[in-house]
């Protein structure tokens, strides 16, 4: 979170779900110190939460429910290789066939 932060600056709130890691008292304690408020979807609605979700099902069928990984760092380290590709070169229908990076420069 730190990291992200730092490249795309600190945001007003958080949407989360209601899953274990989104609920602990160590993401609310560093919430709090980072003066950032954590908004939970009712749960079982995660259409309240549908771009994340939406997201989350790309990543699993793409690549994380394909391979087996042998270490947190091999999951990483692929899971930053995908992300440069599904933002760089990835055709998206909804943008016209263009990816996301270039639609974002035309605007």
């Amino acid at each position: 979170m730190e990291q992200i932060i730092e490249w795309r600056g600190k945001p007003k709130r958080l949407r989360c779900d209601n899953g274990p890691e989104f609920i602990s008292q160590e993401l609310k304690v560093w919430s709090e110190k980072q003066g950032i408020q954590v908004e939970f979807i009712q749960p079982g609605n995660p259409q309240q939460n549908a771009y994340v979700e939406r997201y989350n099902r790309t990543v699993r069928y793409s690549w994380l429910s394909k391979y087996q990984f042998d270490s947190i760092k091999e999951v990483q380290d692929y899971a930053t290789q995908w992300l440069w590709f599904y933002n760089n070169e990835r055709p998206n229908k909804a943008n016209g066939g263009l990816p996301p990076i270039r639609m974002l420069a035309a605007a």
